[in-house]
């Protein structure tokens, strides 16, 4: 009897596997550029990459970043698996690594792609190569699902255009140059696609469903604390935001000064002002959405200040009609402000953060209807192509 269980337990778990994976390969790649936004950025480029390539995708582990230490997040602890299944093949890493890799990918032939080879950040003396693992977060990255190369492959010289997998020729080139049955496992040390994402990968982002215990938090709060209709305003303003200003003591007052001496402003003084503009807006933006919606409360997200006081000095002139109220969570979770910034009536984000990148696509694509966002000094932005 119990040898009949076990083995129907195994071949349940061998069904189990097959339907998320196949013969046809698979793509491992670490998500090591900057934080959660940007990760993301290069997810929706490793969505469509996986697709073209027909090759499973292996949901890596998030990098988060704090102030003593950096540590790896499963996919799944923040998204469900299920609903990116309706769109090409997945398996989160620690099941790839578990069940799948012992068979496809032998220890001795764990091989590093990368663009091209590099200096040793550690050892000159060394030969150049990819060196996967040096530096932070490369080598906890791969050590944290126990992962060691034996060699390393370099594309760059083959693909010029890698970006372009939505070319015909480009993924010809790919298959014929690194074909399944010599390179079961495709193993980038980074994502090799565009940054940010290309626009034509931003509708992917429809399948990307918040887990569980995300939603849940994210509900509650918002039956808790705030009332409806309510606004979500995301604010970029950490220190490294704002360290490039500071560090040159720049005031207003002095660029308009230098303003009249050269007839013209440097590029330093143009981000300044884009930023003082920027900041200028924040009432302004806000002010408007809460008469047209006329919203109960407003929720607040941010990296560093959320100048709630400002914010309520700020509504003062109309909230002598009707009360609003303005909320932050305490303590901060990223990922459940993220969620509960999606869910917002209308949603203000930063134009040049990918967090407010994130919020719009997850609020214009996957929504059950697309939810109406905007951004601060977003008409001074269209008219000024200078980038931050």
């Amino acid at each position: 009897m119990c040898l009949s269980l076990s083995l129907l337990f195994y071949f349940i778990t061998l069904i189990w596997i097959g339907d998320f994976t196949s013969t046809a390969g698979y793509i491992v790649y670490c998500p090591c550029m900057g934080r959660f936004g940007n990760q993301m950025e290069h997810f929706l480029g490793m969505l469509a990459f996986a697709k073209a390539l027909n090759r499973t995708l292996v949901l890596p582990p998030f990098v988060e970043y704090y102030h003593e230490r950096k540590q790896a997040v499963n996919f799944d602890k923040y998204f469900l698996v299920k609903p990116l299944r309706n769109f090409h093949k997945m398996i989160v890493m620690r099941e790839f690594i578990k069940k799948i890799a012992p068979d496809v990918w032998p220890l001795s032939e764990r091989k590093a792609f990368c663009w091209q080879p590099r200096q040793s950040i550690y050892d000159r003396k060394k030969p150049s190569g990819c060196h996967a693992k040096e530096g932070n977060p490369f080598g906890p990255f791969w050590d944290y699902s126990n992962i060691n190369f034996v060699d390393d492959v370099y594309y760059a010289s083959d693909f010029s255009e890698a970006h372009f997998i939505d070319s015909v020729s480009v993924r010809k080139k790919w298959e014929e140059r690194f074909p399944v049955g010599r390179y079961p496992v495709l193993s980038f040390i980074s994502a090799p696609v565009a940054f940010p994402a290309r626009t034509d990968h931003h509708h992917l982002q429809r399948y990307l469903r918040w887990s569980e215990p995300i939603v849940t938090e994210a509900n509650k709060f918002i039956a808790e604390s705030l009332e409806k209709p309510f606004i979500g305003i995301h604010l970029r303003n950490d220190i490294d935001w704002v360290i490039f200003f500071l560090n040159r003591f720049l005031s207003l007052f002095q660029i308009m000064m230098q303003y009249f001496i050269n007839k013209t402003f440097s590029y330093t003084e143009k981000k300044f002002i884009s930023v003082v503009f920027n900041s200028m807006q924040i009432s302004f933006a806000i002010i408007s959405e809460v008469l047209k919606l006329k919203v109960r409360s407003i929720f607040v997200s941010s990296d560093r200040n959320h100048y709630i006081d400002e914010l309520k000095q700020g509504l003062k002139p109309i909230t002598y009609s009707f009360q609003i109220t303005i909320q932050r969570r305490y303590p901060e979770n990223l990922h459940v402000n993220l969620a509960i910034l999606s869910m917002a009536d209308h949603f203000i984000g930063n134009c040049v953060s990918t967090l407010s990148a994130f919020i719009y696509r997850q609020r214009k694509y996957a929504s059950s209807i697309p939810r109406p966002s905007s951004f601060f000094a977003q008409n001074y932005f269209i008219k000024n192509k200078d980038e931050l």
